[in-house]
């Protein structure tokens, strides 16, 4: 199996990736916990797990946590973050773990990467009988700040359709898949504290953006630090994240 090429430009943007990212908040991993019926110990598989910002939320709740992520930069981050033993390479749709051996799954931001028939065999055989999946999708809401309009804009005008991101919705490639049941979806929603600062490493770590030949890139870039600059941040912004979560038939 072969990364897809936009999903590599991680790889160049790990730094940008583990400052300008959303942490997950305590509220999530409850959510998912009690979803899933996860109690602490329970071991879990954070595929496609980047720099460890949901891996790290899982192990502070007491859970036995193993990232599993294809991209070495990316890895490089995770390991000194969650310890070499917890930072494993592999892909989604082949699984460096045994069978049986995960009470749960989860995936942040990463499913539409995935091979998603190949990915979802490989989850079923790691997974123990009745254990869950949690299919994460971060969604910050930058209302609020007088830039979020424009800076929208700005984004919605320069990314490029992506069939990896505008196509079917997750509960059709699980049910296609077979072998699962009480499909669902959850918000959490959480105020964390606003870092206008890091705008510019948030559009780093879009894969498209990173994507970019260079002076595109450096002008998009530039012009989103100008707008958030010249305009004001509440001390707090939103982060909205939609949860999938699926569990063994």
């Amino acid at each position: 199996m072969a990364l897809h090429p936009l999903a590599r430009q991680f790889a160049s943007v790990a730094e940008a990736y583990e400052r300008g990212r959303p942490d997950y908040a305590p509220a999530v991993v409850g959510a998912i916990a009690a979803e899933l019926g996860l109690a602490p110990g329970d071991p879990v598989l954070d595929l496609g797990a980047g720099t460890g910002k949901l891996s790290r939320a899982l192990l502070a709740a007491g859970l036995d946590v193993i990232g599993v992520e294809p991209l070495e930069t990316l890895r490089e981050v995770l390991a000194e973050r969650l310890g070499v033993e917890r930072a494993l390479a592999g892909l989604a749709e082949e699984i460096p773990r045994g069978d049986g051996s995960a009470a749960a799954v989860t995936v942040a931001d990463a499913f539409h990467w995935f091979d998603q028939p190949a990915a979802l065999a490989e989850i079923r055989r790691v997974l123990r009988p009745g254990g869950g999946l949690a299919l994460l999708s971060s969604v910050p809401d930058w209302r609020g700040a007088s830039w979020a309009h424009e800076l929208g804009s700005l984004i919605a005008g320069a990314r490029p359709a992506h069939p990896h991101f505008d196509g079917p919705p997750w509960q059709q490639a699980v049910s296609a898949a077979g072998g699962w049941t009480a499909l669902r979806e959850i918000r959490v929603t959480s105020s964390q504290p606003a870092q206008p600062e890091r705008m510019v490493d948030y559009l780093c770590s879009l894969s498209w953006v990173a994507a970019m030949p260079d002076e595109r890139r450096a002008e998009l870039l530039a012009q989103a630090d100008a707008l958030v600059r010249a305009g004001s941040t509440p001390a707090e912004l939103k982060v909205h994240v939609v949860v999938g979560l699926a569990s063994l038939a």
